[in-house]
Protein backbone atom coordinates (compact mmCIF):
# COMPACT_ATOMS: atom_id res chain seq x y z
CA UNK A 1 0.00 0.00 0.00
CA UNK A 2 1.60 3.19 -1.03
CA UNK A 3 1.31 6.54 1.19
CA UNK A 4 -0.53 9.05 -0.45
CA UNK A 5 2.08 11.58 0.46
CA UNK A 6 4.92 10.27 -1.97
CA UNK A 7 4.07 9.30 -5.51
CA UNK A 8 5.99 5.67 -5.76
CA UNK A 9 8.10 3.55 -3.23
CA UNK A 10 11.44 3.93 -1.67
CA UNK A 11 13.78 1.28 -4.43
CA UNK A 12 11.19 1.41 -6.90
CA UNK A 13 12.63 1.98 -10.59
CA UNK A 14 10.68 5.28 -10.58
CA UNK A 15 12.40 6.40 -7.70
CA UNK A 16 15.92 5.54 -9.40
CA UNK A 17 14.58 7.08 -12.74
CA UNK A 18 13.57 10.34 -10.63
CA UNK A 19 16.71 10.34 -8.66
CA UNK A 20 18.54 10.04 -11.92
CA UNK A 21 17.21 13.21 -13.12
CA UNK A 22 18.02 15.19 -9.90
CA UNK A 23 21.36 14.33 -10.26
CA UNK A 24 21.37 15.39 -14.17
CA UNK A 25 19.49 18.93 -13.02
CA UNK A 26 22.17 19.07 -9.54
CA UNK A 27 25.41 18.42 -11.54
CA UNK A 28 24.46 19.67 -15.28
CA UNK A 29 23.26 23.30 -13.97
CA UNK A 30 25.46 23.79 -11.41
CA UNK A 31 28.82 23.10 -13.46
CA UNK A 32 27.77 25.25 -16.40
CA UNK A 33 26.61 28.05 -13.98
CA UNK A 34 30.55 28.22 -12.29
CA UNK A 35 32.33 27.29 -15.98
CA UNK A 36 34.07 31.42 -16.10
CA UNK A 37 35.22 30.16 -12.88
CA UNK A 38 36.19 26.88 -13.96
CA UNK A 39 37.73 28.19 -17.03
CA UNK A 40 39.53 30.75 -14.82
CA UNK A 41 41.31 27.85 -12.52
CA UNK A 42 42.07 25.41 -15.52
CA UNK A 43 44.12 28.41 -16.72
CA UNK A 44 45.60 29.39 -13.38
CA UNK A 45 46.75 25.57 -13.05
CA UNK A 46 47.86 25.23 -16.67
CA UNK A 47 50.02 28.52 -17.22
CA UNK A 48 50.62 29.94 -13.72
CA UNK A 49 53.26 32.27 -15.08
CA UNK A 50 50.58 34.02 -17.16
CA UNK A 51 47.67 34.04 -15.29
CA UNK A 52 48.57 35.01 -11.71
CA UNK A 53 45.65 35.21 -9.67
CA UNK A 54 41.89 34.79 -9.64
CA UNK A 55 41.34 38.53 -10.73
CA UNK A 56 43.99 38.64 -12.34
CA UNK A 57 43.10 35.62 -14.58
CA UNK A 58 39.77 36.91 -15.23
CA UNK A 59 40.81 40.42 -16.41
CA UNK A 60 43.21 38.49 -18.93
CA UNK A 61 40.47 36.32 -20.33
CA UNK A 62 38.33 39.22 -20.98
CA UNK A 63 40.97 41.20 -22.48
CA UNK A 64 41.82 38.41 -24.85
CA UNK A 65 38.39 36.67 -25.49
CA UNK A 66 36.06 39.05 -24.45
CA UNK A 67 32.73 37.98 -22.26
CA UNK A 68 32.17 35.46 -25.03
CA UNK A 69 35.54 33.72 -23.54
CA UNK A 70 34.47 33.28 -20.06
CA UNK A 71 31.26 30.92 -21.64
CA UNK A 72 34.42 28.79 -23.34
CA UNK A 73 33.79 24.98 -22.34
CA UNK A 74 30.03 25.06 -21.48
CA UNK A 75 28.66 22.34 -24.11
CA UNK A 76 30.85 19.75 -22.78
CA UNK A 77 30.78 20.62 -19.29
CA UNK A 78 26.63 20.66 -19.56
CA UNK A 79 26.60 17.44 -21.19
CA UNK A 80 29.57 15.55 -19.27
CA UNK A 81 28.33 16.76 -15.73
CA UNK A 82 24.93 15.74 -16.47
CA UNK A 83 26.03 12.19 -17.22
CA UNK A 84 28.03 12.33 -14.21
CA UNK A 85 24.88 13.24 -11.90
CA UNK A 86 22.73 10.72 -13.39
CA UNK A 87 25.22 7.88 -12.68
CA UNK A 88 26.30 9.41 -9.72
CA UNK A 89 23.13 10.14 -7.70
CA UNK A 90 21.07 7.59 -9.46
CA UNK A 91 23.87 5.09 -8.95
CA UNK A 92 24.48 5.56 -5.04
CA UNK A 93 20.68 5.16 -4.46
CA UNK A 94 20.98 2.14 -6.05
CA UNK A 95 24.23 0.80 -4.07
CA UNK A 96 23.06 2.04 -0.89
CA UNK A 97 20.12 -0.09 -0.84
CA UNK A 98 22.46 -2.98 -2.21
CA UNK A 99 24.79 -2.33 0.07
CA UNK A 100 22.32 -2.53 2.89
CA UNK A 101 20.52 -5.12 2.07
CA UNK A 102 23.74 -7.13 2.30
CA UNK A 103 24.61 -5.60 5.64
CA UNK A 104 21.36 -6.05 7.06
CA UNK A 105 19.29 -3.27 9.59
CA UNK A 106 21.45 -3.38 12.35
CA UNK A 107 24.79 -3.46 10.45
CA UNK A 108 23.63 -0.91 8.59
CA UNK A 109 23.00 1.38 11.16
CA UNK A 110 26.63 0.80 13.20
CA UNK A 111 28.09 0.62 9.55
CA UNK A 112 26.25 3.90 8.29
CA UNK A 113 29.31 5.67 7.58
CA UNK A 114 30.84 3.10 5.44
CA UNK A 115 28.12 2.15 3.62
CA UNK A 116 27.78 5.89 2.80
CA UNK A 117 31.41 5.66 1.54
CA UNK A 118 31.31 2.68 -0.10
CA UNK A 119 27.95 3.40 -2.33
CA UNK A 120 29.26 6.55 -3.62
CA UNK A 121 32.59 5.30 -4.29
CA UNK A 122 31.05 2.49 -6.56
CA UNK A 123 28.73 5.24 -8.02
CA UNK A 124 31.44 7.59 -9.08
CA UNK A 125 33.42 4.83 -10.18
CA UNK A 126 30.82 4.66 -12.97
CA UNK A 127 29.80 8.39 -13.12
CA UNK A 128 33.84 8.99 -14.33
CA UNK A 129 33.34 6.61 -16.82
CA UNK A 130 30.31 8.76 -18.37
CA UNK A 131 32.37 12.21 -17.55
CA UNK A 132 35.69 11.47 -18.37
CA UNK A 133 35.24 11.88 -22.65
CA UNK A 134 33.39 15.74 -22.30
CA UNK A 135 36.28 16.30 -18.93
CA UNK A 136 38.84 15.99 -22.11
CA UNK A 137 37.69 17.81 -24.64
CA UNK A 138 36.77 21.09 -22.18
CA UNK A 139 39.93 21.47 -20.64
CA UNK A 140 41.56 21.32 -24.24
CA UNK A 141 38.87 23.84 -25.74
CA UNK A 142 39.41 26.07 -22.49
CA UNK A 143 43.46 25.66 -22.17
CA UNK A 144 44.77 25.41 -25.47
CA UNK A 145 44.59 28.23 -27.55
CA UNK A 146 43.43 28.01 -30.81
CA UNK A 147 42.71 24.13 -30.23
CA UNK A 148 38.43 25.28 -30.61
CA UNK A 149 36.18 27.01 -29.45
CA UNK A 150 33.17 24.46 -29.84
CA UNK A 151 32.82 20.76 -29.05
CA UNK A 152 31.76 20.13 -32.27
CA UNK A 153 35.56 21.24 -33.48
CA UNK A 154 37.30 19.99 -30.26
CA UNK A 155 35.40 16.33 -30.85
CA UNK A 156 36.64 15.29 -34.05
CA UNK A 157 39.85 17.06 -34.08
CA UNK A 158 40.81 14.59 -30.62
CA UNK A 159 39.68 11.49 -32.16
CA UNK A 160 41.32 12.56 -35.72
CA UNK A 161 44.30 13.17 -33.35
CA UNK A 162 44.73 10.25 -30.72
CA UNK A 163 41.55 7.97 -31.45
CA UNK A 164 39.54 7.15 -28.51
CA UNK A 165 42.44 7.25 -25.96
CA UNK A 166 42.20 11.06 -26.28
CA UNK A 167 38.85 10.75 -24.47
CA UNK A 168 39.56 8.11 -21.94
CA UNK A 169 43.19 8.75 -21.11
CA UNK A 170 42.09 11.00 -18.26
CA UNK A 171 39.89 8.45 -16.34
CA UNK A 172 42.67 6.79 -14.25
CA UNK A 173 42.99 10.66 -12.71
CA UNK A 174 39.89 11.53 -12.75
CA UNK A 175 39.20 8.61 -10.69
CA UNK A 176 41.63 9.77 -8.68
CA UNK A 177 40.41 12.82 -7.89
CA UNK A 178 36.52 12.13 -7.92
CA UNK A 179 36.27 9.31 -5.91
CA UNK A 180 37.68 10.63 -2.96
CA UNK A 181 35.81 13.75 -3.46
CA UNK A 182 32.35 12.26 -3.76
CA UNK A 183 33.69 9.80 -0.84
CA UNK A 184 33.69 12.68 1.03
CA UNK A 185 30.62 14.91 -0.15
CA UNK A 186 28.05 12.09 0.39
CA UNK A 187 29.51 10.68 3.76
CA UNK A 188 30.35 14.20 5.10
CA UNK A 189 26.35 15.27 3.85
CA UNK A 190 25.22 12.88 5.75
CA UNK A 191 26.74 12.38 8.94
CA UNK A 192 26.59 16.46 9.07
CA UNK A 193 22.81 16.40 8.17
CA UNK A 194 22.23 13.70 10.93
CA UNK A 195 24.43 16.20 12.96
CA UNK A 196 22.67 19.37 12.68
CA UNK A 197 19.06 17.50 13.50
CA UNK A 198 20.36 16.45 16.47
CA UNK A 199 22.48 19.39 17.65
CA UNK A 200 21.82 22.66 15.99
CA UNK A 201 18.24 22.05 14.84
CA UNK A 202 15.76 22.20 17.90
CA UNK A 203 13.23 20.11 16.68
CA UNK A 204 13.14 17.06 15.00
CA UNK A 205 13.00 16.87 11.29
CA UNK A 206 9.46 15.37 10.97
CA UNK A 207 8.22 18.67 12.33
CA UNK A 208 10.50 20.89 10.08
CA UNK A 209 9.01 22.59 7.10
CA UNK A 210 10.30 21.36 3.79
CA UNK A 211 11.70 24.90 3.38
CA UNK A 212 13.49 24.24 6.81
CA UNK A 213 14.81 21.00 5.91
CA UNK A 214 16.04 22.53 2.47
CA UNK A 215 18.10 24.99 4.26
CA UNK A 216 19.97 22.19 6.46
CA UNK A 217 20.83 20.47 3.04
CA UNK A 218 21.98 23.27 1.78
CA UNK A 219 24.11 24.19 5.00
CA UNK A 220 25.53 20.37 5.03
CA UNK A 221 26.29 20.54 1.66
CA UNK A 222 28.47 23.44 2.07
CA UNK A 223 30.02 22.17 4.90
CA UNK A 224 30.63 19.17 3.12
CA UNK A 225 31.87 20.79 0.03
CA UNK A 226 34.49 22.68 2.00
CA UNK A 227 36.29 19.17 2.86
CA UNK A 228 35.87 17.85 -1.05
CA UNK A 229 38.06 20.28 -2.11
CA UNK A 230 40.32 19.99 0.37
CA UNK A 231 40.49 16.18 0.21
CA UNK A 232 40.76 16.19 -3.88
CA UNK A 233 42.34 19.57 -5.06
CA UNK A 234 45.87 17.70 -5.62
CA UNK A 235 44.30 15.57 -8.02
CA UNK A 236 42.61 18.33 -9.83
CA UNK A 237 46.03 19.99 -10.23
CA UNK A 238 47.50 16.90 -11.38
CA UNK A 239 44.14 16.41 -13.99
CA UNK A 240 44.51 19.79 -15.71
CA UNK A 241 48.18 20.14 -16.30
CA UNK A 242 48.28 16.12 -18.01
CA UNK A 243 45.20 16.71 -19.85
CA UNK A 244 46.73 19.68 -21.39
CA UNK A 245 50.51 17.59 -21.80
CA UNK A 246 50.32 14.65 -24.45
CA UNK A 247 52.75 11.96 -23.50
CA UNK A 248 53.05 12.83 -19.71
CA UNK A 249 51.70 10.48 -16.80
CA UNK A 250 50.50 11.08 -13.36
CA UNK A 251 53.56 10.32 -11.45
CA UNK A 252 55.84 13.01 -13.49
CA UNK A 253 53.73 16.01 -13.12
CA UNK A 254 52.91 15.43 -9.07
CA UNK A 255 57.13 15.54 -8.86
CA UNK A 256 57.67 18.04 -11.26
CA UNK A 257 54.85 20.20 -9.74
CA UNK A 258 55.84 19.41 -5.86
CA UNK A 259 54.17 19.62 -2.48
CA UNK A 260 53.18 23.68 -3.11
CA UNK A 261 52.39 23.49 -6.47
CA UNK A 262 49.55 20.65 -6.18
CA UNK A 263 47.81 23.21 -3.81
CA UNK A 264 48.03 26.50 -6.02
CA UNK A 265 44.35 27.61 -6.46
CA UNK A 266 42.76 26.25 -3.53
CA UNK A 267 41.03 29.07 -2.40
CA UNK A 268 39.51 29.35 -5.82
CA UNK A 269 37.88 25.96 -5.29
CA UNK A 270 36.88 26.00 -2.14
CA UNK A 271 34.39 28.56 -2.91
CA UNK A 272 33.81 27.03 -6.24
CA UNK A 273 33.33 23.51 -4.79
CA UNK A 274 31.50 24.75 -1.50
CA UNK A 275 29.03 26.69 -3.16
CA UNK A 276 28.62 23.50 -5.76
CA UNK A 277 28.34 21.08 -3.39
CA UNK A 278 25.64 22.94 -1.44
CA UNK A 279 23.58 24.04 -4.58
CA UNK A 280 24.01 20.27 -6.13
CA UNK A 281 22.66 18.58 -2.62
CA UNK A 282 19.67 21.69 -2.23
CA UNK A 283 18.72 20.63 -6.31
CA UNK A 284 18.80 17.48 -5.45
CA UNK A 285 16.61 17.54 -2.64
CA UNK A 286 14.43 19.83 -3.89
CA UNK A 287 13.88 17.49 -6.65
CA UNK A 288 12.90 14.76 -4.13
CA UNK A 289 10.60 17.39 -2.76
CA UNK A 290 8.77 18.40 -5.57
CA UNK A 291 8.30 15.02 -6.87
CA UNK A 292 6.95 13.71 -3.65
CA UNK A 293 9.52 11.52 -3.62
CA UNK A 294 10.08 9.22 -0.31
CA UNK A 295 13.22 10.44 1.89
CA UNK A 296 14.33 8.31 4.72
CA UNK A 297 14.28 10.17 7.88
CA UNK A 298 18.01 10.74 10.16
CA UNK A 299 19.29 7.11 10.49
CA UNK A 300 18.26 5.60 13.87
CA UNK A 301 19.34 2.70 15.84
CA UNK A 302 17.45 -0.11 15.00
CA UNK A 303 14.90 -1.23 18.06
CA UNK A 304 16.57 -4.78 17.97
CA UNK A 305 19.79 -3.29 18.53
CA UNK A 306 19.10 -0.93 21.25
CA UNK A 307 17.88 -3.92 23.62
CA UNK A 308 20.99 -6.31 22.29
CA UNK A 309 23.15 -3.08 23.91
CA UNK A 310 20.44 -3.01 26.77
CA UNK A 311 19.47 0.71 26.17
CA UNK A 312 15.55 -0.03 26.07
CA UNK A 313 13.75 -1.15 28.96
Amino acid sequence: MQNAEYSCEYGSMKFYALCGLGGILSCGLTHTAVVPLDLVKCRMQVDPQKYKGIFNGFSITLKEDGVRGLAKGWAPTFIGYSMQGLCKFGFYEIFKVVYSNMLGEENTYLWRTSLYLAASASAEFFADIALAPMEAAKVRIQTQPGYANTLRDAAPKMYKEEGLNAFYKGVAPLWMRQIPYTMMKFACFERTVEALYKFVVPKPRSECSKGEQLVVTFVAGYIAGVFCAIVSHPADSVVSVLNKEKGSTASQVLQRLGFKGVWKGLFARIIMIGTLTALQWFIYDSVKVYFRLPRPPPPEMPESLKKKLGLTQ
